[in-house]
């Protein structure tokens, strides 16, 4: 097998503008819009918290709760993220958890409910809603814009995304996916809309990232206003994230995977592969091999995307959570996505066998690339023979540099 080349540490330039006073933003933005005037004293209040590990997203539920007991309401946060964390109370509640969003770091108490009522239908589909969240007086969506991983559309991850699916829990989410991805764009706002109407929802929070996994953006939307401007904050989004400075390479090596991280384990747009029964892939990047090391600790061994790969570590197999894994698949419908790779016993040889099978024989040419995960693209690790083919300007951090593995042949992680 071929012995992995040397490294060099680069840093290209992202997005780094941040909200310098994150109370102050969240205050400022819900101060500036006509929410107030729709609260009244005792009125119980629904805060939607996903599955995703948005940057301080337990400070911002705590900012949205702290304001909405400030103008007499009595907020609650509801697990709201389709199948993710299981169909048990618990589940979702654990997840949460590992986000750092609990009932003391919020300030709320946290009513995790698995049923779901029918609001209504759709396009012949049914509208689910969370019971708890349909108690409720009033609703506060909250949830980060950006690019969908499985399809291209005016709404693709964020409020709407929130009200047709992660308030559904795994019913709806279930029943939206069994129409297939050409149907998401087209059934996600058409649902989002009818539970605008049904339910009791205030206000969205739509929240946008910079380049280096920052907030850059919070503002409030009165919820009528949602749809309208949802697609604008989309394209702000586009070109907020980050991509891999690079059209193509022959190995990229991904530290970690992990539903944490991307809704896919691996964001989509970042690797250039959709899997996806029927979709034609997308352009660029274009990547021969894939080669996954770990699933991320926050995945809880949800692994669904680590089929995207070709070659994967025992360590990271092991890990696998069957069940979570599954049941996201079987809810996506995406099933390609949890097929379990060519698995090797470590770290060097799942990245030798990526090398030795990418068919290029001339290590000192060979494009590879070195990746903690795909939501953190600030500083890599690239090849000599990737270096002089970068596609963006970047600066040389340091290198040439081994790989550090020890005798087991793994790398030290953290």
């Amino acid at each position: 097998m071929m012995n992995p080349p040397p490294l060099y540490r680069i840093r290209q330039d992202l997005d780094a503008e941040g909200i310098p006073d994150l109370a102050e933003a969240v205050v400022r933005s819900l101060d500036a819009t006509s929410v107030a005037e729709r609260i009244h004293p005792g009125m119980k209040v629904a805060i939607t918290a996903g599955s995703r590990g948005i940057d301080r997203i337990a400070e911002v539920l705590r900012l949205i709760a702290e304001w909405l007991q400030s103008h007499g309401a009595r907020p609650f946060i509801v697990p709201s993220m389709g199948s993710h964390g299981g169909a048990l109370p618990e589940g979702p509640v654990n997840l949460l958890a590992s986000l750092g969003i609990t009932e003391e770091t919020v300030g709320a108490k946290i009513e995790a409910d698995p049923e779901v009522v029918i609001l209504g239908k759709v396009q012949g589909l049914p509208v689910h809603c969370s019971r708890a969240v349909a108690r409720a007086d009033g609703i506060v969506v909250v949830n980060r814009i950006r690019p969908h991983t499985s399809f291209s559309a005016q709404y693709e991850s964020g409020l709407a995304k929130m009200l047709a699916v992660g308030l559904g829990q795994r019913r709806g989410a279930a029943a939206i996916h069994a129409n297939g991805v050409d149907a998401l764009a087209r059934i996600i706002p058409a649902m989002a809309e009818e539970v605008l109407r049904k339910a009791p929802v205030i206000a969205g929070i739509a929240l946008l990232e910079n380049g280096v996994d920052r907030l850059k953006r919070i503002e409030a939307i009165p919820a009528e206003q949602i749809m309208a401007r949802e697609p604008q904050l989309l394209e702000e989004a586009r070109r907020l994230q980050p991509s891999l400075p690079f059209e193509e390479a022959d190995v990229l090596v991904v530290d970690y995977l992990g539903k944490d991280l991307s809704g896919t384990g691996l964001d989509t747009n970042v690797i250039g592969r959709l899997f996806i029964a029927g979709e034609q892939e997308p352009m660029l990047p274009r990547i021969k091999r894939i080669a996954v090391l770990r699933i991320s600790p926050g995945s809880h061994g949800n692994a669904y995307g680590i089929g995207l790969a070709d070659v994967t570590t025992r360590v990271a197999v092991d890990a696998l959570d069957p069940v979570s894994t599954h049941a996201n698949a079987m809810t996506s419908t995406f099933v390609e996505r949890v097929r379990v790779p060519l698995t090797l016993a470590s770290d060097r040889e799942a990245v030798e066998v990526a090398l030795s099978t990418c068919n290029h024989p001339d290590v000192s040419t060979l494009k590879l690339a070195r990746i903690r995960d795909t939501r953190h693209l600030e500083e890599l690790h690239v090849s000599e023979g990737l270096l002089h083919s970068l596609s963006k300007p970047v600066d040389v951090l340091e290198g040439p540099m081994g790989w550090g593995f020890n005798d087991e042949g793994n790398l030290d992680l953290c």
